[in-house]
């Protein structure tokens, strides 16, 4: 059975025990149920109970799966793994993508992860830097607002297609990010 730091925290924000999550799962047959198909049933179960229905739902169908060692955590649905790391800054929302933007067009170590065309799109609550990067892996790169005018950088390596590589993808991009923001 996988060990599920994310288990405690489903706890707090359903108000539900581990082992009455357990009792709804084996109700709904979870154990040959999809994932989606799991996460659908959630959002009914949780609907106007929690805040966030969505991520709730997720984020207690990820537990389940975890539990039950049908993934690991890190592990997305069609069994590759993702990894991610965040920092504050100092800087507005708009002011930290170009910063980032700037420094990844120069930072060889960026440019030696990526391959095909960069793209950068936003709305007033997230700007998000895209690209492909080997073994059809994605990279995001999200500048998301603080509540104080400041703005946060979160990376995202999607599509890693082992646990061994997504632990190499994550020392990399924290290596990256802590370069970057040392520089701000």
């Amino acid at each position: 059975m996988a060990k599920n730091s994310r288990i405690e925290a489903v706890e707090r924000a359903t108000g539900r025990s581990w082992d009455d999550w357990l009792a709804y799962f084996d109700s709904i047959g979870a154990a040959k149920l999809s994932h989606h198909e799991i996460a659908t049933a959630l959002i009914a179960e949780l609907d106007g109970k929690v805040d966030n229905l969505g991520w709730w739902a997720q984020a207690t169908a990820v537990a389940y799966e975890q539990h039950v060692g049908r993934r690991v955590p890190g592990q997305r649905p069609d069994g590759t793994f993702q990894t991610s790391v965040s920092r504050s800054t100092p800087l507005s929302m708009d002011a930290l993508m170009q910063a980032w933007t700037d420094f990844a067009a120069a930072d060889q170590a960026v440019l030696d992860m990526i391959v095909g065309e960069v793209r950068v799109s936003g709305t007033a609550n997230r700007i998000t830097w895209r690209a492909k990067a080997r073994d059809a892996e994605s990279i995001i790169v999200i500048s998301e607002p603080k509540k104080d005018g400041t703005a946060s950088l979160v990376v995202q390596c999607i599509g890693t297609p082992t646990l061994e590589r997504n632990v190499e993808a994550k020392e990399a991009w924290t290596t990256i990010t802590a370069r970057f923001t040392a520089g701000l």
